[in-house]
């Protein structure tokens, strides 16, 4: 758990970290550079968890070693409802989010803190208007747990 007091946001512990893979921790499907190292660290304050369509049918297999439960999203209803009901089921109020495409937005707009992330990839509009906070990398955005004073110093009122 991670709990800190941010000025004119509030007090928040953190339980949970919900992250999309495709454009936020990989690009077309391979995990990028860094990003394991910190899942690795972060594990050991938060649950971890990605959930994500897996556009390129590679979630398991890069992540498989790495201390986070994996939730393909299937079927026809909408993926951003379907991140957004994950994000409810595990308590809104203890649970961050990072992702960057239009189905993240809801679980941003939910979550306690909303991280959107802009790679190559880029990043929906409506994500990023959803959003507490926008980095430029997912090393900026997982960095931001491991250093929560970061936090403190983007979110304080």
């Amino acid at each position: 758990m991670i709990k800190i007091e941010i000025p004119d946001f509030g007090k928040i512990e953190f339980k949970s970290l919900v992250m999309d893979y495709n454009g936020t921790l990989a690009r077309d499907g391979q995990l990028l550079s860094g990003v394991a190292e910190r899942l690795r660290a972060l594990s050991q304050l938060l649950s971890l968890f990605v959930v994500t369509a897996d556009t390129f049918g590679t979630v398991k297999s890069q992540l498989q070693l790495l201390p986070v439960e994996v939730v393909v999203l299937q079927g026809s209803d909408s993926q951003a409802e379907a991140k957004e009901r994950f994000i409810l089921e595990l308590g809104a109020k203890q649970t961050a989010a990072i992702g960057n495409g239009r189905n993240d937005r809801l679980m941003l707009a939910k979550a306690c803190v909303g991280i959107t992330v802009v790679l190559e990839e880029g990043a929906s509009t409506t994500t990023l208007a959803a959003a507490d906070i926008v980095v430029g990398g997912i090393g900026d955005a997982l960095d931001l747990f491991l250093h929560p004073l970061r936090l403190k110093a983007t979110l304080r009122g």
